[in-house]
């Protein structure tokens, strides 16, 4: 069984403002690189095999602080798990987004199909490259969220899940199929106050 600690990026500036950034790359601000240390030593106890990430810098910066915690473990890049692009909404706050665009039709949105798809083909690689191992996945509320979707029918995730800055996320594989352990979990945050999950 291939399993995935999904994790997403620390708080940024633009998060700290509710703005979504798609692919904006904005860095991780003083309270997200607190973030990731709490994260990383909150997972030590886990035996990871490899790390993966996202290319933008905000989830870059997360697994590279998580790793110094887990083992200075193999760390690879994979486009596949870049966050959706929102368009042109990115830099836009979500009361901002839905008056610019109240019919929801926004220029340069990613489609659903597409991210479903590299998402797909994303846990595909991480499964045949590390099979039976357990692997550290950072990435983004938006991507994580199809994740989630997907696996659960869209019970939750998508439109209906607010992920919080380092939030963890365990998924498991077994044969063709994959299954969520637990979601969203923040216990590592409680003594950091508010936490932002946009």
């Amino acid at each position: 069984m291939t399993t995935i600690c999904l994790v997403r990026h620390g708080e940024t500036d633009w998060n700290a403002m509710g703005k979504l950034q798609g692919r904006e790359d904005i860095p991780l601000n003083e309270r997200g690189r607190k973030q990731a240390a709490m994260v990383g030593e909150y997972l030590k106890s886990e035996q990871f095999s490899a790390v993966v990430t996202s290319p933008l810098l905000r989830a870059k910066q997360t697994a590279e602080i998580v790793n110094t915690y887990i083992g200075d473990l193999p760390l690879a890049v994979d486009r596949d798990f870049i966050e959706k692009s929102y368009g042109e909404a990115s830099g836009l706050t979500i009361p901002e987004r839905d008056q610019k665009f109240p019919e929801g039709n926004i220029p340069g949105l990613e489609p659903f199909d597409h991210i479903k798809e590299r998402v797909i083909r994303g846990l595909d690689h991480v499964k045949t490259g590390h099979p039976n191992q357990n692997v550290l996945l950072v990435a983004h509320g938006g991507l994580i969220n199809v994740i989630l979707a997907l696996l659960s029918n869209g019970k939750i995730g998508t439109g209906k899940t607010k992920l919080f800055n380092t939030c963890i996320s365990h998924i498991a594989n077994e044969g063709d199929s994959w299954q969520i352990i637990d979601y969203n979990c923040i216990d590592h945050l409680s003594r950091f106050g508010k936490v932002t999950s946009i």
